[in-house]
């Protein structure tokens, strides 16, 4: 692990002499400890016409690992792979590097260089280098330094030079390789992220694939750790530092097929595997981040790479578009908390300030736990005391009146019985306003509804469980799909009368969340995205069949179901009287 303070390296062969003449390459394999691999691959007839088949049909080879079958096979995929990259214009090449080096390294009395700082901080794995190839990973890192100064933190970046390596002619040829991935411009693709604010964007990405995938594992690790964010942080260090070689190979065949999708899928596998892997007892006062890491170092213990991969390709993530847009949000958000591109690190607090949070319904700990099920680029920002009915009064006009210009907002109810449940709110309560006198549903699929007593419980928009459901709109017919008329606010256990809240069909204009927009998908029927809504008379939180929530207009009496947009149970007692309410904003200062 590279330190805060100037790393030097030393390279120097053993006679104290180095010679960095090209023509003395061994070939391919020259710079691997054969000892030390976990076995010798066998040789295998090589189809002439292999990187002329399909891309469907290459991926489908690197999935199943056809590649591992013969390491020449391997080393002429991944050139030809990576030469059919599209990237920048003027991108380095292996000449280049064969002069910059004989600049850097031609001088014998030159004994030692620096690393490039954006390596500060990082771990090197070798793999199964030799002394030959560690060396040779390090001049190629100082000189992708001098050749990319715009990278400024690239924690993976030593990692996919070793792999390469072991499947390089010399150290020139790897150096082009890892230069067209480093300036690759492939619309919505990323092969290497190269600031601290794209490393930390990608992060908090996993981070909200997570929450929506591995819901098992992300509620065991928010219940056991201070910072979810900071086990997340080392999503990529599972993939490409922890994972023993012959496992980071096979991520490695697919991830030069398939970008960076895939290692999130793989990723996901790990953190379901590791789920499957622990009993919740046994987690009791450790360090989650450190027994994930040897988990993974010890993956072989608990399941075969090739199951590991086929659990992978089985989770149906969104289209590699929706994630770049949800990377480019939660970069945003970063950059609004001071994140910026040429910073080399910072160090994150947790949103949840455990020593002076105070609410009236919930604990610091629980608060914790909704904050670990929202969206990454919200979580960021510390929580807001917008509204309470302790100080506030029981009244929906003041209710709208503090909460609108808010965006997003978690509604907290108590009940008398004691029960806690609430909602994650993605859009302003102002949007109500946009259908006229009387407002429809509005909000994306990123609203939920949530238990907090008895027992913590998310329920999500039901197309994230059972995205079957729903097929992706064509681009010709993307436009705003709105949910039918509706009615019924159900009438107040403690009172005479009932309130009926209308709900017209909505005219959705103005923001969207970026990601989990209904006008993305062809919904199974209306009543699949009624997320929110409220008037005069009440709110009401999903829709179709029931409510999962709804209020009436003196905040006094709730009613709570079964709904088809959150395919939720009753949240508490079906019709319940509220204790206390309270809304929640985000503090973006």
């Amino acid at each position: 692990m590279f330190g805060s303070s100037p790393v030097t390296v030393v390279i120097t062969s053993e006679a104290d002499t180095w010679d960095i003449d090209a023509s003395l390459c061994l070939g391919c394999g020259q710079f691997v400890d054969w000892d030390r691999m976990p076995d010798l691959e066998q040789q295998a007839h090589i189809p002439r016409d292999i990187l002329s088949k399909p891309s469907k049909e290459l991926k489908k080879l690197a999935r199943e690992g056809y590649w591992a079958a013969s390491r020449a096979l391997r080393a002429q995929v991944y050139h030809q792979l990576i030469q059919q990259v599209t990237c920048r214009l003027v991108t380095p090449d292996a000449h280049v590097y064969r002069d910059v080096a004989s600049r850097l390294f031609g001088k014998l009395s030159v004994s030692s260089h620096p690393l490039p700082e954006f390596l500060e901080a990082c771990s090197m794995p070798t793999y199964c280098l030799n002394l030959e190839g560690v060396t040779a990973l390090k001049k190629i890192l100082i000189c992708v330094g001098n050749l990319f100064p715009d990278i400024t933190y690239s924690p993976i970046l030593p990692s996919l030079v070793a792999l390469l390596l072991h499947y390089s002619e010399d150290e020139a040829q790897c150096f082009e390789n890892i230069s067209r991935l480093i300036a690759s411009n492939t619309p919505h693709t990323s092969y290497i992220d190269q600031s601290f604010l794209a490393h930390q964007a990608s992060c908090m990405t996993f981070g909200d694939l997570a929450n929506k995938h591995c819901p098992a594992a992300h509620k065991l690790i928010a219940s056991t750790s201070e910072n979810v964010f900071e086990v997340y942080s080392e999503w990529l260090s599972w993939l490409f530092h922890d994972l023993p070689f012959n496992y980071a190979i096979r991520v490695f065949d697919v991830y030069l097929l398939e970008g960076q999708k895939v290692l999130y899928r793989i990723a996901l596998a790990l953190l379901k595997q590791y789920r499957l892997s622990v009993a919740s007892a046994e987690l009791e006062g450790t360090d989650i981040k450190a027994e994930l890491q040897a988990f993974v170092q010890n993956i072989a213990e608990h399941v075969t790479v090739d199951k590991l991969l086929e659990r992978a390709f089985g989770i149906r993530l969104f289209s590699r578009k929706e994630i770049w847009l949800l990377q480019m949000a939660n970069r945003k958000a970063l950059m609004e908390r001071g994140i910026t591109m040429v910073q080399s690190r910072q160090s994150f607090h947790l949103a949840v300030d455990m020593q002076n949070f105070s609410s009236s319904i919930v604990t610091a700990q629980e608060m914790r736990i909704v904050w670990s099920w929202i969206p990454e680029r919200f979580s960021l920002f510390p929580p807001l005391l917008l509204f309470s009915t302790s100080e506030d009064g029981c009244s929906l006009q003041r209710f709208y009146t503090c909460c609108e210009g808010y965006e997003p907002t978690v509604m907290l109810i108590k009940t008398t019985e004691g029960e806690v449940c609430g909602a994650f709110l993605s859009s302003d309560w102002s949007e109500r306003k946009k259908s006229g006198a009387t407002s429809g549903f509005f909000g994306t699929g990123e609203c939920f509804v949530f238990t907090v007593r008895p027992e913590p419980e998310r329920y999500e928009w039901v197309l994230i469980k059972k995205p079957e459901l729903a097929k992706a709109v064509p681009r010709s017919r993307q436009r705003s799909l709105s949910p039918s008329p509706s009615s019924l606010l159900g009438s107040s256990p403690g009172g005479t009368s009932s309130h009926h809240l209308t709900v017209p069909t909505p005219q959705r204009r103005g923001r969207l969340s970026p990601f989990l927009a209904i006008r993305h998908f062809l919904l199974p029927s209306k009543t699949a995205s009624m997320f929110m809504a409220g008037s005069r008379e009440g709110i009401i939180i999903g829709g179709g069949g029931g409510q999962a929530l709804s209020l009436d207009a003196n905040l006094l009496w709730g009613h709570t179901e079964h709904c088809e947009t959150f395919d939720n149970p009753p949240l508490c007692q079906e019709n319940f009287k509220v204790q206390l309410l309270e809304v929640w904003g985000f503090q973006n200062t």
